[in-house]
């Protein structure tokens, strides 16, 4: 038996044993501190480690003194920051030792909901038994729901009422597990070191008679602490409370539930009521934060629509948008009983391993039921709309942080019965808590110092936005706006002006880099103004596909945009496309069908003032307001009239490494020393680099490999990549075929991008033996992963000696291969690494002259 330091509660409960967890549920702290002193006390006499957990706004219960081992935590930091650092805690200190939590009730302020409280104690109660620790928390009496109670008591050994009723103190024990006396579970009075059971009706009547009329009066305790916050500002705005006490709740209920990013914070605050935040309060399922992406959608909205120069309330399209708030990502995990495995993911020899089983493990989880029946309620709004699932984390859509891809968004066509689009919605939100430990996005945090961070996940749930063609669904069009154009490819452009991306149907093809497709890119300033001007060209460079929602299947499909056409679809060709007799007539010539093709060129459309001023105004009012450049996400849909009306689905800062400094490219170098050179294709600004490493997969011997081969290949250059270290030590340029990441290797190397993250440039060089084409894929995931990296990145293609690609430069340049990789050496004829230090080499590009060029300056 283990002492509380109280002859007398030992007798009642006979006794503390090794694993129990004593939560003392109390009016006042000052009634915790009774029982915590002579336990510590008591402990400190038998030599036992004794360990204060320090987090509360109340005054401290025990002072440093010898064999009290104090930590001080931040719960502001976030759930999982802070159930970490415990963890950690308890890890390190090992088996047997004592601890001494303060009030948890405490934790409500920094969390909000008593929802990750219930969480929190489920977590961290179990461990604490698992290692033989004796533990006290704290609780106040009535300020926390039912049902976190109910999860308290079932996770604790003990749960102790204490009360005070008419001078007298008073303890009655409720949960005592796996101990039994005839009088244990009475009220009994405190009598010096005595503990006296009230055996008598009379007295047992009057003290519990007492404590229920007190009870009465916290008729709203059923409700959690989130709900009474909001209750709380609905007073506020109902009783015309002064400003001051309006702004206090605003700040608060911001912080709770839509950023702790100050500058973030500071847009909101700027372009957000406290009214605002009561509407996302009623479409928010669960508790906590609406996430990065919803953020970013909303305040974009409100700062478009504060501004009286246009009028937005016109020519958008009204959204009415859910929120899953990122604590049901750790009820979640938390229920189905995998947060042990989520704190081994967060150590160093597990962050990929059990990163692999969590994820499959996410995939088949259980909700709780009252999330469940928030689910089904959706989607009974929603109908048989079609509708899209995205990620919105934390940390996703902030400043310096895009996650651009990192996470899923899916798409659900969202027909059949209630319980059909039910299913295929759950499921819908398991993957993309799934993708959370995806090894691209654990990549991605690693590498951006955000491995440590809270990243809980949010969810947006949007209506698709778009209109029925017999069984199709999809948006006239989509695409992607940037309010700093650094791929200008012309002097006469401004990269102020900024520029947007577009493509028919849903905007999958215009975040995404796609085989043999190509999006639109317009220059606001210049916007029928093309890198290329061919007829061939604007065929080849041109999307193809379609992507949309087919009812009929249930299914999101591709489908060709020649085909959608002969369908006889209520489309809007003219603004999109223009036909293109002479593949008609080719075509007819060689017995095909005589049907009518079209190339989708958007000309119509971007030719418009209207359409180009709209964007332009767009753009430049939310970078004013965000002091940064921006990306937006959006879709346009032509009204019955000769209108459009835009869809605002996603904003967020834009990291962009701007023109940089002016560079002046030598006049004249010798062709012997130039290495490659190119006029316009290249993304990043300005730049004068030195190389000291060249890594080049020849076309002509990759494109005959066999698809497992070319994958190899893929893996060979992330081994490589991983040897460089330090890029500042080690610029290194990487050249290969066509277009690398892609999922085709008949395409281009197939690389995830933390394999291609240390590279200083990266180019793809056009082949036309195995039709390997560069995409310069600007306003796409992959551009805002080179962004982010520092990458440079310039195209090269063979057409008529204007660009070229000196290989007999690396002639006398030892293939390094063998020596780095031994493993990989039969792919030396494939694969070559070249140390071009003594060659003094230097990338210089210049965005004015639209020139770039790699040269040797020996």
């Amino acid at each position: 038996m283990i002492t509380t330091g109280l002859k007398g509660l030992d007798d009642v409960i006979t006794g503390l044993r090794k694993g129990d967890n004593v939560v003392w549920q109390v009016e006042d702290i000052k009634d915790y501190l009774e029982f915590v002193e002579p336990f510590v006390k008591k402990a400190i006499l038998d030599e036992k480690k004794v360990i204060y957990m320090r987090f509360a706004s109340h005054k401290p219960l025990l002072k440093a003194k010898d064999k009290i081992k104090i930590y001080n935590l931040d719960a502001t930091t976030g759930f999982e920051s802070f159930a970490t650092n415990v963890n950690d805690i308890i890890t390190k200190e090992g088996r047997g030792a004592y601890y001494v939590f303060d009030c948890l009730s405490d934790l409500l302020p920094a969390w909000a909901t008593d929802l990750m409280i219930g969480n929190f104690f489920m977590v961290t109660c179990p461990y604490l038994y698992e290692l033989d620790t004796v533990t006290y928390f704290a609780i106040l009496r009535d300020k926390h729901s039912f049902k976190t109670i109910a999860r308290i008591r079932e996770t604790t050994q003990l749960l102790i009422d204490v009360y005070r009723c008419e001078g007298s103190s008073y303890v009655h024990p409720l949960k005592v597990w796996n101990r039994y006396t005839r009088t244990m579970f009475l009220p009994h009075t405190k009598d010096g070191d005595k503990f006296i059971p009230l055996t008598d009706s009379a007295d047992a009547a009057r003290l519990l008679s007492h404590i229920t009329e007190k009870k009465a009066e916290e008729a709203k305790r059923n409700l959690d602490y989130w709900d009474l916050l909001f209750l709380e500002a609905e007073e506020l705005i109902k009783s015309a409370a002064p400003k001051k006490e309006k702004d206090k709740m605003f700040d608060l209920l911001s912080r709770i539930m839509v950023t702790r990013d100050k500058k973030i914070a500071s847009l909101v605050k700027g372009n957000m009521t406290l009214e605002d935040l009561l509407g996302l309060k009623s479409r928010l399922v669960g508790t906590g934060f609406i996430g990065g992406k919803a953020a970013g959608m909303l305040l974009a909205r409100k700062i478009l629509l504060r501004d009286k120069s246009f009028n937005w309330d016109k020519i958008s399209e009204a959204h009415d948008s859910f929120y899953i708030g990122s604590d049901v990502f750790y009820t979640y995990i938390v229920q189905n009983g995998w947060w042990k495995l989520r704190m081994e993911q967060k150590t160093k020899d597990g962050y990929f391993e059990i990163a692999r089983v969590l994820k499959e493990k996410m995939l088949f989880g259980k909700f709780p039921e009252e999330i469940m029946e928030q689910f089904q309620q959706m989607i009974e709004y929603f109908g048989t709309s079609p509708i899209i699932v995205r990620s919105s984390s934390l940390l996703e859509d902030g400043f310096g942080n895009a996650f651009a891809g990192k996470y899923e968004s899916i798409f659900c066509a969202n027909q059949g019965t209630p319980e059909e689009r039910y299913i295929k919605f759950a499921e819908a939100v398991k993957r993309i808590y799934a993708s959370t430990m995806g090894e691209d996005a654990l990549n991605y945090r690693l590498q951006r110092g955000l491995d440590k961070r809270d990243e809980q996940m949010a969810i947006l749930v949007q209506r698709v936005s778009g209109s029925y063609h017999k069984n199709y669904f999809f948006p006239d069009i989509a695409g992607v706006g940037i309010s700093y154009n650094t791929y200008v490819w012309n002097e006469k452009m401004d990269a102020k002006s900024g520029m947007v991306r577009l493509v028919a149907g849903l905007g999958t093809r215009a975040v995404n880099r796609v085989e043999g497709d190509y999006a639109r890119i317009v220059a606001l300033d210049e916007p029928l103004l093309r890198p290329y001007s061919d007829i061939n060209d604007i065929r080849k460079f041109s999307q193809h596909d379609t992507d949309l929602i087919d009812v009929k299947e249930n299914s999101f499909k591709s489908v060709s945009f020649l085909d959608l056409i002969s369908e006889s679809l209520d489309l809007r060709l003219g603004e999109m496309a223009v036909k293109d007799d002479e593949i008609k007539r080719q075509m007819v010539e060689r017995g095909g069908a005589d049907r009518e093709y079209w190339i989708l060129t958007f000309d119509s459309l971007v030719s418009k003032r209207s359409f180009i001023s709209t964007f332009r105004k767009i753009l430049k009012t939310l970078e004013d307001n965000y002091k940064y450049p921006v990306d937006i996400e959006f879709t346009i849909n032509f009204s019955k009239g000769k209108g459009f009306k835009i869809n605002l689905l996603q904003c967020r800062p834009l990291q962009t490494r701007g023109l940089g400094k002016k560079v002046d490219i030598p006049e004249k170098i010798s062709a012997e020393k130039i290495l490659f050179e190119s006029e316009g294709h290249f993304l990043g600004g300005n730049i004068s680099q030195p190389i000291k490493r060249l890594i080049y997969v020849k076309p002509e011997k990759y494109v005959p490999l066999v698809q497992q081969d070319k994958y190899e290949i893929g893996r060979i250059v992330g081994r490589l990549n991983k040897l460089i270290g330090d890029r500042e030590k080690m610029p290194t340029i990487l050249l290969g075929p066509g277009r690398w990441g892609t999922s085709t290797p008949s395409l281009g190397v197939p690389v995830s991008f933390f394999e291609i993250n240390n590279m200083s440039v990266l180019s793809e060089v056009a082949f036309e033996g195995g039709n390997l084409v560069p995409e310069l894929s600007f306003g796409t995931h992959f551009f805002q992963d080179l962004v982010e990296s520092n990458i440079f990145y310039v195209a090269l293609f063979y057409k008529g000696g204007e660009e070229t690609f000196n290989e007999k430069l690396l002639g006398h340049s030892k293939n390094l291969l063998k020596d780095l990789l031994p493993e990989s050496s039969k792919y030396s004829d494939i694969i070559g690494v070249y140390d071009l230090s003594g060659e003094n080499l230097k990338i210089m590009a210049d965005i004015v002259s639209q020139k770039v060029v790699c040269f040797s300056d020996k």
